[in-house]
């Protein structure tokens, strides 16, 4: 990576900098002063929000079904687990079920399934720019998360 303008005129002077220079350009601090009325309306929503007694459990074939619509193409997350592995590890233990229901059942969307890997990739016709603008980033989530997820909006 070359080295990046900073917001104050100077340049960043290795990578590590380089990187925090982007990753402050790209995702900005969650400060609750600068919280909008959405966010709060949202997070409210969120904790105000109560299992009912119509909630049921997902059916493996709900979660084999939504592992396969998962693209096997996709580069993986962090864990290294594809579509693919999941699908394998589904078909061969009840496992995969009974973890998909447990988060269902606690309200709980696993920690590691939110971390994400994150690659910045230049914009064309940017390449030669040497601010943080000029770099998109990628995120490559985790499976498991993403089952989950396309689970959680079945409806």
């Amino acid at each position: 990576m070359s080295p990046l303008q900073k917001t104050k005129g100077s340049h960043t002077e290795d990578l590590r900098e380089t990187i925090q220079c982007i990753l402050e350009y790209l995702i900005p601090k969650d400060e609750e002063a600068k919280e909008t009325d959405y966010r709060k309306r949202i997070r409210t929503l969120i904790e105000e929000t109560v299992k009912t007694e119509d909630d049921r459990h997902f059916t493996a074939e709900e979660i084999k079904q939504t592992i396969k619509s998962i693209d096997h193409k996709k580069a993986p997350g962090e864990d290294g687990i594809t579509s693919k592995i999941l699908l394998w590890t589904f078909e061969r233990f009840r496992l995969v079920t009974t973890l998909y229901n447990g988060c269902l059942r606690a309200g709980c969307f696993p920690r590691r399934w939110k971390r994400d890997r994150i690659i910045p990739t230049t914009k064309p016709g940017k390449e030669n720019c040497n601010d943080a603008s000029k770099y998109r980033p990628i995120s490559l989530l985790n499976v498991g998360g993403k089952a989950l997820e396309k689970l959680l909006l079945i409806e």
